[in-house]
């Protein structure tokens, strides 16, 4: 038994990942990550069958487009800490400890900046944002100002309680910069588990509605983050910050902010790609007279294909996370060998990945298996499971791609190459707005599309994803290769490093 414990306890050191078995690091610190990502999922579906278990189909429908606006916002964040994990992960390769702490005591600052912003930001555009994906206040149809009403209700919360996923975000981006990938685990299954219940709490017991769910998010995230930052300030003792480290440190403000804000702005810009496609996909359930069709069968089924899609994806952006730590901490230890094997190694781990998850995606469209998880009975009818599973037939083939752009992505975001990052968020949007505005149009006889039109039509605007990933891998793959294979880059990516 003591010795389980000690094994146990042995998960929560960092691991270095500038040592070592290639193959086997890469595997060890990607398992708790594939696992954060998957409760992460699995909260969202169960989040997602409790709404859809007890709420009728206009809370549903308020939920699944609030859910695509917070992508917009919080994403930013996301991705903002993502790239401020990369300095971190550098100055740990160089084992500078000292540059470490004042690193992240100035991302903190920045931290509380990003939040007054997405706050005040995300609560002014509430209205704005909505109306992007055809949710407007409505005195004529009862069923379509029901939706905006939820999902205003839904989103305010949501954006007021920023805070929470500015600092959640930081923490686990810094545990991971630094090796530790298992304790943010730990933290996010605990908060999975409290999330869950307070769900069942506010929505069932409380009747909350949409309203309890934002709640339950927010106040399991924010407890999440305050037990990470705790837990990292007693365990690793030689990073804890001394009364110098608080000073403010330009080298470290630049620094984090060159990182952070491409990454930024390029997951805001895929997020309104899904904006895009979710209106798309919206008007299939929007009859030729202007109203909204009963049951919302396209944007229920396709709701139902994306989570799957989502929680499916969760293994390949796992791999990719990990690789922004592998990439940063052998880049400040100026170990271009290793980056170039890690990055190999990364694309077999990857094909395998793919293969297992294409399979299991493509299992559970039988029957539509998958919408009895997150619909209750009365909302599935034939027509939500031919929008769920021609969406998920599109899109799980060309998964291929998305694992390529994962690793292209986070190897040149580990890289500190963010311009290119952003240039491929950027071939990302446009590729998608282009085919889900035109694709379907053409395909539906060069007419409007609606709730009549053809499954053909529907298919061009779920080409969307795939067509927008292939677009994204084009811009990125040159600038990525050179990156790790030119001899003159190479030397250009040793020298000048944060670490110095």
């Amino acid at each position: 038994m003591k010795k389980v414990l000690q094994k146990f306890v042995h998960y929560f050191d960092a691991i270095d990942l500038t040592e070592g078995n290639i193959r086997k690091r890469i595997l060890r610190f990607l398992g708790p990550i594939v696992l954060s990502l998957l409760f992460q999922q699995i909260y969202t579906l169960v989040d997602s069958m409790i709404v859809g278990q007890t709420l009728d189909e206009v809370d549903v429908a308020a939920v699944n487009n609030a859910t695509n606006i917070i992508f917009l916002v919080i994403d930013f964040a996301i991705g903002t800490m993502s790239g401020f994990g990369v300095v971190i992960g550098e100055l740990m390769g160089a084992k500078n400890e000292e540059g470490t702490r004042r690193c992240v005591i100035n991302q903190i600052y920045l931290s509380f900046l990003i939040t007054i912003f997405l706050t005040v930001g995300g609560v002014l555009l509430i209205d704005p944002l909505l109306a992007m994906i055809g949710i407007a206040p409505s005195n004529v149809d009862p069923r379509a100002n029901g939706v905006y009403e939820s999902a205003r209700t839904y989103l305010l919360i949501i954006f007021g309680g920023a805070i929470t996923q500015v600092f959640y975000n930081h923490i686990v981006s810094t545990l991971r910069s630094i090796g530790d990938s298992f304790t943010p685990f730990m933290f996010l299954l605990a908060s999975t588990l409290l999330n869950i219940a307070l769900d069942l709490l506010f929505i069932k017991v409380f009747g909350l509605g949409v309203a309890g769910a934002a709640f339950a998010t927010i106040l399991a995230q924010g407890l999440a983050a305050i037990g990470c930052y705790l837990y990292a300030y007693f365990h690793y003792p030689n990073l804890r910050p001394k009364k110098e480290d608080f000073k403010w440190n330009q080298k470290y403000i630049l620094s984090s902010l060159k990182n952070g804000l491409p990454m930024g702005f390029s997951f805001s810009v895929l997020a309104i790609g899904i904006i895009v496609m979710q209106s798309a996909i919206d008007r299939f359930d929007v009859t030729p007279e202007g109203m909204a069709v009963a049951g919302l069968p396209a944007e229920l089924g396709y709701g139902a294909g994306c989570k799957v899609i989502n929680f499916l994806m969760a293994p390949l952006n796992a791999l990719g996370m990990a690789m922004i730590s592998f990439h940063s901490q052998n880049l400040g230890a100026r170990n271009l060998d290793r980056i170039k094997k890690g990055f190999k190694a990364s694309f077999l781990i990857g094909f395998v990945i793919y293969l297992i998850v294409m399979t299991i995606g493509l299992l559970l469209t039988i029957n539509g298996a998958y919408q009895y998880f997150f619909l209750s009975q009365d909302k599935i009818t034939a027509a939500s499971i031919r929008y769920g599973n021609t969406y998920i037939y599109i899109a799980m083939p060309c998964f291929f791609f998305l694992m390529v752009l994962f690793l292209l992505r986070n190897t040149l975001q580990g890289l500190e190459k963010t311009i290119p990052n952003f240039l491929s968020g950027v071939g990302e949007l446009v590729a998608r707005v282009l085919i889900c505005y035109f694709l379907p149009y053409m395909l539906n006889g060069f007419t409007p599309t609606n709730s009549v039109s053809s499954t053909l039509a529907y298919a061009g605007a779920c080409l969307g994803d795939p067509l927008a990933w292939i677009a994204s891998c084009l811009v990125m793959i040159y600038p990525c290769l050179k990156a790790i294979y030119s001899k003159k880059n190479a030397v250009f990516l040793l020298e000048n490093r944060t670490n110095k």
